[in-house]
């Protein structure tokens, strides 16, 4: 067991770390609020989004959903329509969802146990600490990318971060620096650091607050840290879409609410045999995701008959639209990049 006289050893770490903060912490939008509403959008939009590339897309998606009430009674297209351009649309689905769970499950008021938070779709151990400390005042470390790296490098502790008990091996060593009751400001501090400073590639050492306590700078081993064995092979799938118009409009369909961009609209998979003789144009298109590489095989279909095009649609429930309408929904972003490429050449 530590004495208080070690763990008083790390707690000086913390107070210079917050004391950075109060000079240097970003300005931002959502830290000028302690509503656990906007708090958990801005941190699962923020979670896969560079905080310059979603600023707008957070400020737009809170002035049309300012509440979870709001939010809850929203149209799913609408939802995945304002979650334009931050990709990972399953976040989307998510908060959707979790919004109406809060509606349903406790009275429409966003959970203040930490438990609670954790049953909400989508929210995770971060997205719960984060909001519990910051809303709610509660010593719970936000452990991130960030952390890991902050606090590998500043204890020289190898804990591959990839392993399952990652989370609560660093969450122990955070509490060791965190100061008392400043949790909420201490998470907010320790994001700004790791993304500011102390950053993957080229960390901007001789600018951090913490140099003088940090054993990898002064062992020399920052590229050391964080340690990371595991790694997942992305995996490669082929997909085959048509593009099928008829004077100036075209057939979508939304897909379901499973395997990849669940609830996008795409184009038609699978046509008549004989449509293929009115194929202008094949394009291949890669495009990467997490675990997945994607090779997209394009044909575009121009039909000279519209009892066929209509008739398709009506047998197989595609929406027929034009490029303005097409605006109205979200496309995956090699879909969407398409339907650009091809409206812009016309």
């Amino acid at each position: 067991m530590k004495t208080k006289k070690q763990n008083a050893d790390f707690l000086h770490v913390g107070r210079k770390l917050l004391d950075w903060y109060q000079i240097h912490g970003r300005d931002l939008p959502f830290r000028k609020t302690n509503d656990p509403y906007k708090i958990w959008i801005c941190e699962i939009i923020f979670q896969q989004t560079r905080i310059e590339q979603g600023l707008s897309h957070y400020r737009n998606f809170i002035q049309r959903f300012p509440d979870v009430q709001t939010l809850a009674l929203a149209e799913t297209d609408e939802v995945l329509l304002y979650w334009k351009g931050l990709g990972y649309y399953s976040r989307a689905l998510n908060v959707h969802k979790a919004a109406l769970q809060i509606v349903n499950d406790f009275n429409g008021i966003f959970p203040k146990d930490h438990h609670d938070m954790l049953k909400l779709k989508g929210v995770g151990k971060y997205t719960a600490a984060a909001v519990s400390s910051i809303c709610f005042g509660k010593k719970i470390a936000a452990v991130d990318g960030n952390f890991y790296r902050v606090l590998s490098r500043v204890f020289a502790d190898d804990c591959d971060v990839s392993n399952s008990k990652a989370f609560e091996y660093f969450s122990e060593l955070a509490y060791k620096i965190m100061p008392e009751k400043e949790a909420g400001t201490f998470n907010e501090a320790m994001m700004d650091l790791g993304s500011e400073i102390c950053k993957p590639k080229n960390p901007l050492c001789e600018s951090c607050p913490l140099i003088k306590d940090c054993l990898a700078f002064n062992l020399g081993k920052i590229p050391n840290f964080p340690v990371k064995t595991k790694k997942t092979k992305p995996t490669d799938l082929e997909l085959f879409y048509s593009f099928v118009e008829f004077d100036g409009q075209f057939l979508v369909k939304q897909r379901k609410d499973d395997f990849i961009w669940k609830k996008l609209y795409e184009f038609p998979i699978e046509i008549p045999v004989e449509w293929e003789r009115f194929k202008v144009n094949h394009k291949t298109i890669t495009h990467k995701l997490t675990h997945k590489n994607l090779t997209i095989q394009m044909s575009h279909i121009i039909l000279q008959s519209k009892e066929d095009f209509t008739e398709f649609a009506a047998e197989h429930d595609f929406f027929i639209i034009n490029e303005e309408e097409s605006h109205q929904k979200s496309f995956p972003k090699p879909l969407e990049n398409y339907l650009k490429d091809c409206y812009k050449s016309k």
